[in-house]
């Protein structure tokens, strides 16, 4: 009996042998992936793929205060959305450079080594196919300190008609400029032309080098997309350039027209009077001159200021609205930028401009009245708070809601308790233009005068409202205390996430559809081209935790907590 069962016990054992070795040899081939010659393995477009990333380097903001706008706090964000969507850790790759010449050179080496084939597999052999290959570029742009103040995300175009202009001449003029100054150097009264001459050459040789970066750049970046790869520009936009997918992070007008907005509702401009109306300082800095001594680009400036005048423009014209300085006016409009511009780069400028805008009507009277100010980023917004504190101001903005505490604001932050909050009721009259007690007696009518008077100097002191941009670490305690009231930031971890996912679509060969968060949109001249975007986060102290703290941007000590 035991002889009869032996033959089918060793049937059974060869079968299952022989069904194990043939799972075990469909596991060591990707589901996603074909067999080919020489042992390698081909990625199809159903496999996740490679996903490249190609961002400048980190910018110095002045007096090393760093807001979170970062690439290099991006970056992370990205990697650890990517590898969520699927994407293998060593499939991701990151390459910094702090020149649109290097970048250029890289993007270039990595898509030519890619298309010849030295570096199309990775360490388990897998060949991989360009179609499964996703750059991700944001394209170095030079900014001047006023805009780095903003951080490293806001989108500029990389223009290519500047630049030609810089590289048409330069084929032309270099030798000569260069012989004329040497010829000139000989004459002591021709000092200031070789001079210039030299400035012409250095300015003529620094366009030209920027237009070939540029070429370069483009022509890499077609290359690879004529090769079958997929190009996704982060931030910035290149003129005349179509990728399949853009990135929009905040713009100037967007970082104005947010702060213009928050404020509106703050302060409930909608209720605001004639009789009583709200006053509001609207501070634009800028760089009049760069680095070469040439006239910087007010763009950004001119854009920002469009944001703010979109929203506010129109409380200024119902006459609800004032400016104490007078700068603004219902007469303005909303090219009327330099009204409230000035060159930041000038230490104390910023101390200079507000003094002068809230100045006394003389020594002896109490500080101006300002409801809010407008301060455009977190470095102008931590000068407006040291300057306000100079000229007697009191109070923090946590004042504006009576039943909001700054303890009450440290008790949410560190998740004790949820605020509690109410609108603060404000006279459609103001106390001098309000007729009603003419009636009353002498006595009581002094006596209403002084208690008056006391409200009116504790209301022209009362601290307004500081917005800024882009979360300062170095600011964060400032906003728990009240003194500035309002910062803003990206939604970094929304974007990784959805840049994550058009990334994976892209590599199947899909289009981007199904996202909520792309949208068509003009770029770089180039029509119907899918945008990633999302709103930006307005930060104070009421959702500074939410904002902020939890999702790991910063930590309570970070907050002085």
């Amino acid at each position: 009996m035991v002889f009869t069962r032996r033959p089918a016990a060793v049937l059974t054992a060869i079968v299952a042998a022989c069904a194990m070795a043939i799972s075990l040899t469909a596991c060591t081939t990707d589901a996603n992936s074909q067999d080919t010659a020489d042992d390698q393995t081909t990625v199809t477009s159903s496999a996740p793929g490679v996903v490249a990333m190609f961002t400048p380097s980190d910018g110095i903001t002045l007096n090393q205060q760093t807001p979170l706008n970062k690439w290099a706090k991006l970056t992370p964000n990205l990697t650890k959305a990517l590898t969520s969507a699927g994407f293998k850790k060593g499939d991701i790759s990151h390459t910094t450079s702090d020149s649109l010449d290097k970048q250029s050179r890289a993007i270039q080496d990595y898509v030519v080594n890619h298309l010849s084939g030295s570096n199309t597999t990775d360490d388990a052999g897998i060949v991989i196919s360009p179609d499964n290959i996703t750059l991700l570029v944001a394209p170095v742009v030079e900014a001047d300190a006023s805009t780095r103040q903003y951080g490293d995300y806001v989108s500029q175009e990389l223009s290519t008609a500047d630049t030609a202009e810089g590289s048409d001449s330069t084929d032309s003029s270099d030798s000569s400029n260069s012989s004329d100054s040497s010829d000139s150097s000989t004459g002591s009264d021709s000092t200031d032309d070789s001079s210039s001459d030299a400035s012409k050459t250095a300015g003529d040789s620094k366009n030209a080098a920027q237009a070939e970066a540029v070429d370069r750049l483009v022509s890499s970046l077609k290359l690879a997309k004529e090769s079958g790869m997929h190009v996704v520009l982060m931030g910035n936009s290149i003129k005349g350039y179509k990728p399949d997918t853009f990135v929009r992070f905040s713009d100037a007008q967007a970082i104005g027209k947010l702060q213009a907005e928050k404020i509106v509702s703050k302060l409930e401009l909608s209720k605001a009077s004639k009789d009583n109306p709200k006053y509001i300082e609207v501070l634009m800095p800028y760089t009049a001159v760069d680095e070469s001594g040439e006239a910087s680009d007010s763009t950004f400036a001119q854009e920002a200021f469009r944001g703010i005048w979109q929203v506010l423009g129109a409380y200024y014209q119902k006459g609800v609205v004032e400016s104490p300085s007078g700068t603004l006016n219902g007469n303005s409009t909303e090219d009327d930028w330099q009204s409230v511009a000035y060159d930041a780069s000038k230490e104390g400028s910023t101390a200079k401009v507000l003094d002068a805008r809230l100045a006394k009507a003389d020594e002896h009277a109490s500080p101006t009245r300002i409801d809010g100010i407008i301060a455009m980023n977190d470095y102008i917004a931590s000068e407006v708070v040291t300057e306000l504190d100079d000229l007697g101001y009191t109070g923090s903005a946590a004042d504006i809601n009576p039943q909001i505490t700054i303890s009450g604001i440290v008790g949410n932050i560190t998740g004790k308790k949820d605020l509690s909050r109410s609108d603060v009721p404000d006279p459609i009259k103001s106390p001098e233009k309000d007729d009603s007690a003419d009636s009353t007696d002498s006595a009581d009518t002094q006596d209403d005068s002084t208690a008056t008077d006391k409200t009116d100097k504790t209301k022209d002191s009362q601290w307004p409202l500081v917005t800024g941009y882009g979360a300062y670490v170095s600011n964060i305690p400032s906003i728990v205390n009240g003194k500035q009231w309002l910062t803003g930031i990206e939604d970094r971890q929304t974007l990784a996430e959805n840049i994550a996912e058009a990334c994976a679509l892209l590599n199947k060969g899909q289009t981007l559809t199904s996202m909520s968060s792309v949208r068509n949109t003009e770029v770089g001249g180039k029509k119907k081209v899918p945008t990633i975007s999302g709103p930006l986060l307005a930060v104070s102290a009421s959702n500074l935790k939410v904002t902020l703290i939890d999702p790991g941007y910063i930590s309570l000590a970070d907050a002085g907590l």
